[in-house]
């Protein structure tokens, strides 16, 4: 069901003012920044080895990211799994009572079909399902 992990989302207020800990602190390649208008966001993607981080900085004080940092504080916010043909996945996890934040897949950052477990059916961590596109030619 699971590939690997494909990346660990990080909640910041200011990616500006994070990335040079992430860049020349630990030497971590920056791949991209985008926006993620849907879900309020600006993202920024590392490569740390085979798995990626993502740093989330809140666009709007009604993003989820923005609730996440004033309840919790800057921080891991959810780990994402990289899987195969996501809505059957998705079927799979509702028929085993797990509860899905995202019934259905939705567009995410770098173009990736995604879909959230609720952190109450996971033992308080939030997952994220993330099925990227073959890439052609």
């Amino acid at each position: 069901m699971i590939n690997k992990v494909d990346h660990i989302g990080i909640a910041v207020k200011s990616i500006e003012a994070v990335l040079p800990f992430y860049t020349e602190v630990l030497g971590l390649p920056l791949l991209g920044i985008e926006e993620v208008d849907s879900q309020k966001v600006k993202v920024a993607f590392l490569k740390a080895g085979e798995t990626k981080l993502e740093l989330l900085e809140p666009m709007s004080p009604e993003s989820a990211v923005a609730k996440f940092i004033e309840k919790r504080g800057e921080g891991i916010h959810h780990v994402a799994l990289g899987v195969k043909s996501i809505e059957e996945r998705i079927v799979e996890l509702k028929e085993k009572g797990i509860r899905m934040i995202d019934e259905n897949s939705r567009l995410g950052a770098g173009g990736a079909d995604i879909a959230f477990m609720h952190p109450k059916s996971a033992a308080g961590v939030l997952f994220e399902l993330c099925e990227k596109k073959e890439k052609k030619g």
